[in-house]
């Protein structure tokens, strides 16, 4: 039999919030209306298709945009090529596992929104 709680410790599970609990923070409202920042450039190194252009711009102005900084350029780049290459149906396994990533990373299916505390909300 395991040793009975002291609630006296600051560490003490008796302060702990139940684990179905400790995920539940408060949600991040995103604006429906999307992300109204200036669209970064693309990066240099390849040469980009006008699709690939528009969905930058889209992915970029997407509600999820607002919690992206500078860093996420990179992820955002490789999910275009990912996409592309998907779309094109010349995939690897791999290639669409990792376009799953990155989706994931930016925040874009339901479940990582969910898991980031993110919902978007319609303009009040």
């Amino acid at each position: 039999m395991g040793t009975a709680r002291n609630a006296t410790k600051p560490n003490s599970r008796a302060h702990r919030r139940p684990p179905q609990l400790a995920s539940r923070a408060a949600l991040v409202d995103l604006p429906a209306s999307g992300c109204d920042l200036p669209v970064p450039d693309l990066p240099a190194g390849r040469e980009w298709t006008g699709d690939d252009r528009a969905r930058w711009e889209e992915l970029w102005q997407s509600p999820q945009a607002v919690m992206w900084d500078d860093t996420a350029r990179g992820t955002v780049a490789v999910l275009l090529v990912y996409e592309a290459a998907v779309l094109a149906d010349s995939a690897s396994a791999w290639q669409a596992q990792e376009a799953r990533y990155a989706a994931e990373a930016l925040g874009l299916t339901p479940k990582a929104m969910a898991s980031l505390g993110w919902r978007i909300v319609g303009d009040h």
